[in-house]
């Protein structure tokens, strides 16, 4: 792909006599902030990863026309698919794991509540805080060339997101301050050839005795990062990390 052109998504890139439709945040961008103009070209994808390289047509404040020249093939996905649940926390630190997990090519991001988690917010404030972060995970798609942006679901308890994950066939681990036999680093060298993680990272005050039981009950392993007493959005950040490293795309 040609990283010297902008790049834009649209929810389904929808061909109409080879032209496709921009508007809102993406067209206003276009239009009012990059100014760009009748004749400039683009990279347009969607949330499938399909992707053009595109034409503009015509400039307007609301809607932008491009004319879908050429199929860009999809980059590579990531070998391993890793979902994070991650306990809400404040929400700058939230934007953040989000972003950054983000970059690192992470599938999925299901947000949840816990005992010690001490952000609360009403149902409309949580409506807002998830589209946020899907545009959140859509910029990060955008600047770091991934094929499709991290899906996010919807916030729920922790002890739903146990009862969610009992059945799914991966790599279950829970991060866990307390524990001390087992570490990230040593289990993911049984698992060359892992398709799937799930993560769980908890709140700023850490997970309860009983929460951890829960987790173990639902196939998970708790594991510790290491002797360090990290804040949860690094915590989040550098499991990905690890993961990926290990059994991931960091690499050429």
């Amino acid at each position: 792909m040609n990283r010297t052109l902008r790049h834009f998504f649209v929810e389904e890139i929808i061909e109409n006599e080879g032209t496709c439709s921009i508007t809102g945040k993406e067209a206003r961008h276009i239009s009012k902030v990059l100014r760009m103009e009748t004749g400039d070209r683009l990279i347009l994808s969607d949330r499938k990863g399909t992707r053009f390289l595109a034409l503009i047509s015509s400039v307007g404040p609301r809607e932008v026309l491009v004319s879908l020249e050429n199929p860009i093939p999809k980059p590579s996905p990531s070998p391993i698919e890793i979902t994070l649940c991650q306990a809400m926390i404040k929400s700058r630190q939230m934007d953040y794991i989000i972003q950054k997990t983000s970059e690192l090519g992470i599938y999925n991001i299901s947000p949840f509540s816990s005992k010690r988690t001490v952000v609360r917010l009403g149902k409309d404030r949580l409506a807002n805080k998830i589209r946020h972060w899907r545009q959140i995970a859509q910029s990060s798609t955008k600047q770091s060339d991934r094929d499709s942006p991290a899906q996010i679901g919807s916030v729920v308890t922790f002890n739903k997101l146990m009862e969610r994950c009992k059945s799914e066939d991966a790599l279950k681990v829970v991060l866990w301050e307390e524990e001390e036999i087992k570490d990230l680093k040593s289990l993911l060298m049984g698992y060359s050839s892992l398709k799937k993680l799930i993560g769980v990272v908890g709140p700023e005050g850490g997970f309860s005795q009983q929460e951890i039981e829960v987790a173990k009950d639902a196939g998970f392993i708790s594991v510790s990062l290491g002797n360090r007493i990290l804040r949860s959005e690094t915590a989040a950040i550098t499991l990905v990390a690890i993961v990926q490293y290990e059994l991931g795309d960091l690499s050429l």
